[in-house]
């Protein structure tokens, strides 16, 4: 009996927030009501608050469960050789190109959220943490400098349908980073 009410409440979040997504893919997140996502889930708004407080919860607790599968992809590699960091920059673009629906409207949509800054924040700590060996004003910098055209590169990649592979786009952040304007030589 447990697994049936276990699967229904997944199917029940599930359906929430694809309802949800779609709604964001249509509207700013400010003008969603609960009702309206609802009725989109074909789901009693009791039924809702069972499992969410209201849309700012439900949007939080979607970009909660990005943020921490992304921790735990970047939490598998060591990031000492360029190879793995290729290795774990492609990973988090097949999650990504898998998410692409999801991933593209938090990144893209106007959703009066901090996905993006949140994004960042794990990207940088990791990146001070684990690449740049050094605690200087300068390495903060730094590091915000290769996540921000990184993530741009990202977000290009996601409004061009995704088109190139997660390999070689994994690369070409690769070859920015470690290159710079020298790459266009």
């Amino acid at each position: 009996m447990s697994i049936n009410l276990d699967r229904r409440k997944k199917y029940t979040r599930m359906v929430l927030k694809n309802s949800f997504i779609q709604l964001l893919n249509e509207k700013a997140f400010s003008s969603i009501t609960v009702k309206e996502i609802c009725t989109r889930a074909d789901i009693n708004r009791s039924t809702f608050y069972t499992h969410y407080t209201d849309q700012f919860d439900l949007l939080y607790q979607i970009e909660a469960e990005i943020i921490e599968e992304m921790n735990k992809y970047l939490n598998e590699y060591n990031f000492v050789e360029e190879e793995e960091s290729i290795e774990m920059t492609e990973k988090l673009l097949e999650y990504i190109k898998n998410r692409k629906e999801i991933c593209q409207t938090l990144l893209h949509r106007n959703t009066g959220t901090s996905f993006e800054k949140r994004v960042m924040d794990i990207a940088r700590e990791f990146l001070l943490n684990k690449a740049i060996n050094m605690k200087t004003t300068e390495a903060s910098y730094l590091s915000t400098f290769i996540i921000s055209g990184a993530l741009h590169v990202i977000k290009e990649w996601l409004a061009n349908d995704t088109k190139e592979s997660p390999r070689h786009i994994a690369e070409m952040i690769s070859q920015f980073t470690n290159k710079g304007l020298l790459f266009m030589n």
